[in-house]
């Protein structure tokens, strides 16, 4: 700041994550925004997590009203915008793809640096493609399910990787290919739906190039664009949170201390986007 002695001067509110996530980090972050809140006099705005990435993702993109794929460590949903919500059309029914991953990363021996996930897909890119290990497919109407795909390569990869049948490579090539083909489907469907050409990838598993590739060939073959970001935008960070705190802010809405406490359990449409128009989808 141009000034540092009275850099709050040049704020306009304190934004937080009110939730979801992990309890301990949120109530840290929630206590810190409420001092700054009271020692400067200023607004206090509770962000949602999820609507903090979607709104990052409208602006650094340019897409105005995109079907949205936000995929992470902790959550993995299809979304789509009507009527000031962001309406969940399917989800994951167990964990999220994030948590899969990593998990088998670990399994397999992988590096947590930078972080699991992306180590798989490097590894998966030594991968020929011509050996493609077959693993249950669970897309349960618009919903997906993980966990028993997990439980099943976890099992096999010790297997097979002990008879020197298949590669480490070969093992995350297939279950990227997988996992990314169910959300290629149901993001599609949500497309066909909601009548809308364009997809936004969100969260930190939307960083992976792969899943870009393969939703972008999707895309485009139903004459849409593809919007997808890099680690800078996908991976957690507090610029979405300011981005989405601001548009609230903008249009008076405010968290009173007595309503600044945090939630694990926070939805994606239990949020009220009152800076978005109250338009509706047409179904197609």
């Amino acid at each position: 700041f141009p000034n540092a002695d009275a850099a709050h001067t040049h704020l306009s509110g304190i934004c937080f994550t009110k939730g979801p996530g992990m309890g301990a980090p949120l109530r840290s972050c929630a206590i810190a925004a409420r001092t700054l809140s009271l020692m400067w006099s200023l607004p206090l705005v509770g962000v949602n997590h999820c609507v903090g990435h979607i709104e990052m993702g409208r602006v650094a993109c340019h897409s105005p009203n995109p079907v949205v794929l936000y995929v992470s460590g902790g959550n993995t949903q299809v979304i789509a915008y009507s009527d000031q919500r962001y309406r969940i059309f399917g989800e994951t029914i167990d964990i999220a793809i994030g948590n899969c991953l990593d998990r088998f990363a670990r399994v397999i021996g992988l590096s947590n640096d930078p972080s699991p996930g992306y180590n798989i897909e490097q590894l998966a890119k030594d991968c020929s493609g011509e050996t493609l290990v077959e693993l249950p497919y669970v897309v349960k109407g618009m919903d997906v399910s993980f966990s028993g795909i997990l439980t099943y390569v976890e099992a096999e990869a010790k297997k097979l990787l002990t008879g020197g049948d298949v590669t480490k490579a070969d093992l995350c090539y297939s279950l990227q290919e997988t996992l990314f083909a169910m959300l290629v489907e149901i993001t599609e469907r949500a497309m066909a739906h909601t009548g809308q050409n364009q997809v936004l990838i969100v969260g930190g598993v939307g960083c992976n190039k792969r899943l870009q590739a393969m939703m972008g060939d999707m895309v485009r073959e139903r004459g849409g664009t593809l919007c997808a970001m890099d680690g800078r935008y996908c991976i957690d960070n507090g610029a979405m949170i300011a981005q989405a705190g601001i548009f609230a802010l903008q249009f008076g809405q405010q968290t009173k201390l007595k309503d600044s406490w945090c939630t694990q359990r926070y939805r994606t449409d239990a949020v009220k986007t009152i800076w978005r128009e109250g338009v509706q989808w047409h179904h197609t």
